[in-house]
């Protein structure tokens, strides 16, 4: 089973990987040239496609420079169908703003969450539109070269390190390993419970990272059950039978937690981004009738939320038992040393 893979998938994996060594290339030499800014400006991206994180570390450092200065996000604004550049308000819906940036305009509202899929006119017009910005995070920005960030913080995910996957179709890799060189900081993402300090730093000798850089392992926090539809507080215990809708490309921390506080987990598992539709929701309706315990619960993440709440012919009982679980990030060593990073680069460019 492996060698066809390798035959089939090999040759295209190693032509696009080409293609985008030589437009990496292009840019190191200058022959692409790259706008900088004078406003800091911070990339948190990937390599690997999708399931790292991005979003709630987006979050978290939002959250961390706000206390300080005014935050501007970018983001590009995946499953819109507006175009061009836009200010994402809460009461936008998800073809207008995309999932994402919607979740984050609703989390966030101390800090503005704009889209634009050129990132260049982007800064450039959030630095028109909103001159009091003093600081610009790009969402999902490390292959977007065009800018040069003054900081990247490039994610990996502890069960998938980038260092062991292959580009693209043969893996999940959009460019070579070779461009986490570009990341000052690097962060192993999704670190499962009672993960030693021994794991870890097998993990930090196998990323061998250079004398620049610097690497940092997060978990995620998971928070209390939140209504989606305004139901009443709930608690997940070990009787409550739940029943976990996902719509994202790594969905197995979410569930591994769940299992650990419920005896009973039926998941249901769509694509990542999945766009609900009318007959989703009779699937979802018919596997929660199935549950035979009457201490039962619909689950699902914020960013799934954010698209299932447009979805208007929902029966009563399954929106009551509706909830989405908010998810946070917690370093697990050397918080301060990261934030002296960031308030530093911030700081020095305030």
């Amino acid at each position: 089973m492996i060698l066809p893979r390798k035959i089939c998938l090999g040759l295209p994996s190693l032509i696009y990987g080409s293609v985008v060594a030589l437009r990496n290339r292009l840019f190191d030499l200058g022959i692409i040239k790259s706008r900088t800014f004078s406003i800091p400006v911070i990339c948190v991206g990937n390599i690997t496609i999708g399931g790292t994180g991005k979003t709630p570390h987006v979050i978290y450092l939002t959250e961390k420079l706000s206390h300080t200065m005014k935050v501007s996000v970018l983001s590009r604004g995946y499953l819109r169908k507006s175009s061009g550049f836009r200010i994402v308000r809460p009461e936008d819906d998800v073809d207008t703003a995309g999932d994402e940036p919607l979740l984050m305009a609703r989390r966030m509202p101390g800090a503005n969450v704009f889209v634009d899929r050129d990132r260049v006119h982007g800064i450039t017009e959030i630095l028109r539109t909103s001159p009091d910005t003093k600081a610009i995070i790009l969402d999902d920005g490390f292959q977007h070269r065009a800018v040069k960030a003054g900081l990247n913080i490039l994610l990996t995910s502890f069960d998938r390190l980038m260092i062991h996957d292959h580009v693209m179709p043969m893996g999940r890799l959009r460019e070579s390993i070779r461009g986490m060189k570009r990341a000052d900081v690097i962060i192993v993402t999704k670190v499962p419970p009672g993960t030693s300090d021994g794991e870890m730093n097998r993990v930090r000798n196998e990323m061998r990272i250079t004398g620049e850089q610097s690497i940092y392992f997060t978990r995620l926090a998971y928070e209390k059950p939140v209504p989606l539809f305004g139901g009443g507080e709930r608690e997940i215990n070990g009787t409550t039978a739940v029943l976990l809708i996902t719509g994202i490309a790594d969905p197995a921390p979410l569930v591994r937690f769940l299992s650990g506080i419920s005896e009973g987990v039926t998941h249901i598992a769509f694509p990542d981004h999945h766009r609900f539709k009318g007959k989703d929701i009779a699937v979802i309706t018919s596997a929660f009738d199935a549950l035979s315990k009457d201490d039962k619960i619909i689950i699902t993440t914020e960013k799934d939320g954010v698209r299932i709440k447009e979805i208007t012919n929902i029966a009563d009982r399954v929106r009551k038992s509706l909830y989405y679980l908010p998810v946070g990030v917690e370093f697990i060593e050397n918080e301060d040393e990261f934030l002296k990073i960031l308030y530093g680069y911030a700081g020095k460019n305030h």
